[in-house]
């Protein structure tokens, strides 16, 4: 077991084992800090209405870093956006709607991106063209071929660092985890079941209406082809809709996959199945994704993930809306945030560790969600840690998630390449690799 030790200290250490890419300083860089007193981290959080509240909170009240800039195409949101910062740091955030204006700003160390789905990979790699690090919400990408190129940008800007917010990485109770599995804990380990169950409700049916007055809206849809304003996509729904969201997997199932996947030691998959459907709410509304799905990845050496999504449906599983359980040869552990629980193979209790926590939570407002996760990002910008989740490590998560959603939606079986997660032989499955992009918009590295 590893000992009690102060958080910080913690991460510091157990951060390499989530190291991959992205793990380089300053070296290269300017002596950040030039705008601000204390030698913080300057930052500009873009996204505000939902994850982004969090990231202000929590950049904010770091007293590494500091928020110079609040950026949101929807000026209804920044009231509430700069509450966040209130009290927490000495300058009250500027505000902005295009967040170009931020990276062409010099005393920029960083960005925080907690945009729609289809800005995250676009956004990052113009960030990082601009010279600054980067902390991006999952998924990294809205379809696997943004994901590689998220990776190929950073090995291009390599004295710059991408972390994906897959917060579970920078938690204690993870690397105490690993260590037990790592040390036969329960023998060898081969299967883990993840799970998120919600109880969303119908979204209704799509009606074009006039842009509001405060939303940018053409820099709302930025690489995503053009369609006309609905009274569905903004400021939430659009996880719904293929055009702009990937889903349940893609919105919560992340985490626990990514969890599953960690833990089991396995990078890319041979074989992917997928169950499922619009079914709470079926020919009700204009929800496209998925409101009930069944996943299964099957890897190198025997293992397996499965991930079970109900998002209208919150009839917990093993008493808690999301978590994993892992299966050995000796017992199985049960994985629920902050804390988890060794059995035998009798199913008896060997050990507790941890406590409950708000990390089973469906508030993305939850103030416990992430905030050691962005500190480890502050403090690996100032050369002082490593990345719990270098893009490449995230990247890796959201591909099995994303291959979910594509074997769901083409009725098929997909057999991948454990080398990358390339699909063979399935071309319907191989069209949804990539997207088409609004001309002008196409990301570049």
């Amino acid at each position: 077991m590893v000992t009690e030790m102060n958080r910080r200290t913690f991460i510091k250490k157990a951060g390499v084992a989530g190291a991959g890419l992205g793990v380089t300083t300053m070296a290269g860089r300017r002596a950040f800090g030039k705008a601000c007193p204390n030698d913080k981290v300057v930052m500009a959080v873009v996204g505000i209405h939902g994850r982004g509240r969090n990231h202000i909170r929590a950049f904010s009240g770091n007293k590494d870093s500091e928020v110079k800039y609040v950026v949101d195409v929807d000026s209804r949101f920044f009231d509430k956006a700069l509450e966040e910062a209130k009290d927490k740091q000495e300058k009250v955030p500027e505000t902005l709607k295009d967040f170009r204006k931020a990276l062409d700003d010099k005393d920029i160390d960083a960005i925080s991106i907690a945009t729609p789905d289809h800005w995250h990979a676009p956004m990052t790699i113009e960030a990082l063209k601009a010279g600054k690090h980067v902390y991006v919400e999952k998924p990294c990408g809205h379809n696997p071929a943004e994901g590689e190129m998220l990776v190929d940008a950073q090995k291009k800007y390599s004295h710059l660092l991408v972390q994906m917010g897959n917060q579970r990485r920078s938690k204690e109770a993870c690397y105490k985890m690993l260590n037990e599995i790592n040390n036969g804990v329960i023998g060898r380990v081969y299967a883990a079941k993840a799970w998120y169950v919600n109880n969303r409700g119908p979204i209704g049916l799509a009606k074009q209406i006039p842009v509001p007055d405060s939303l940018d809206w053409d820099l709302w849809q930025g690489p995503a082809p053009r369609r006309p304003y609905n009274n569905l996509v903004h400021p939430y729904k659009w996880h719904w809709l293929w055009h702009w969201g990937t889903g349940e997997a893609l919105n919560n199932g992340t985490h626990e996959v990514d969890v599953a996947r960690w833990m089991l030691g396995v990078d890319f998959p041979t074989k992917v199945v997928s169950g499922g459907g619009r079914l709470h709410y079926a020919n009700q509304d204009d929800w496209e994704a998925f409101d009930t799905q069944w996943m299964t990845l099957e890897f190198p050496g025997d293992k397996v993930i499965t991930w079970e999504g109900r998002s209208c449906n919150k009839v917990n599983k093993y008493g808690h809306g999301r978590g994993v359980m892992f299966y050995g040869t000796d017992g199985a552990i049960e994985y629920l945030g902050g804390n988890y629980i060794v059995y035998d193979d009798q199913g008896e209790v060997l050990s507790k560790e941890g406590r409950e926590s708000k990390t089973d939570s469906t508030n993305i407002f939850d103030p416990g969600l992430g905030s050691g996760h962005q500190d480890n990002f502050v403090q690996a910008v100032r050369g002082e840690a490593k990345l719990t989740s270098p893009i490449d490590e995230g990247h890796k998560s959201v591909l099995l998630c994303q291959l979910g959603n594509i074997a769901q939606r083409t009725g098929s079986t997909l057999v991948c390449d454990p080398k990358n997660g390339h699909i063979f032989g399935n071309p319907a499955a191989q069209k949804l690799w990539s997207r088409s992009y609004e001309p002008g918009w196409e990301p570049k590295i």
